[in-house]
C-alpha cells in the first residue's frame, strides 16, 4: 500500500536485539520499510494497512528488565497476507521454521457465520509470535 497519509491507529513497537535481522525477516514476510533512523536503531514498517515499529533494545529504551527471551511471551500478532503458503515460503528461505504449520482455521464471529483463514504462526529472531493469515471469507456456521 504505501500511503504515506494513512497511519494505523494502534502499532505495536517491538524491542529487537538486531535491528537489520529483524527488517530482513519482515521484508521475507512482505513488509517494506517506511522509514528507518540511526539513533536509536528504528525501523517503521508495513504490509497494506498492517503497520508495525522496531527499535533496537538500547538503556534508555521503554522496557521493564529483564527482557528475558522469547520476547512477547503470551500475545501473537495475526497479519493477513494475500498468500499464506508463499509467505511462508519466503520465510522458511530465511531459514525460518514454522511455529504451527498452515492450517485452515474457522471462526465464529457472530451466532450465525464463521470466518475462515488459512493461517501458520512463526517466531521472528527475537521469539515474537506472528500469525500470517489468508482469508477464506465467511460462511454460514454449520
Amino acid at each position: 500500500m504505501n500511503d504515506e497519509t494513512y497511519w494505523s491507529p494502534l502499532v505495536p513497537e517491538f524491542t529487537v536485539t538486531d535491528l537489520q535481522t529483524s527488517i530482513d525477516f519482515y521484508r521475507a514476510a512482505g513488509f517494506t520499510v517506511r522509514f528507518r533512523r540511526d539513533d536509536p536503531p528504528f525501523a517503521y514498517l508495513e504490509m497494506g494497512r498492517a503497520q508495525l515499529m522496531l527499535e533496537q533494545q538500547h538503556d534508555s529504551g521503554w522496557n521493564i528488565e529483564p527482557l528475558d527471551r522469547p520476547l512477547g511471551r503470551g500475545i501473537n500478532f495475526q497479519v493477513e497476507v494475500i498468500d499464506a503458503h508463499s509467505t511462508l515460503a519466503s520465510l522458511e528461505a530465511l531459514g525460518v521454521s514454522p511455529f504451527r504449520a498452515v492450517k485452515d482455521t474457522w471462526y465464529a464471529v457472530s451466532e450465525q457465520a464463521e470466518k475462515g483463514q488459512r493461517e501458520f504462526l512463526v517466531q521472528d529472531p527475537d521469539g515474537y509470535l506472528m500469525r500470517f493469515a489468508q482469508s477464506l471469507g465467511c460462511r454460514a456456521v454449520p
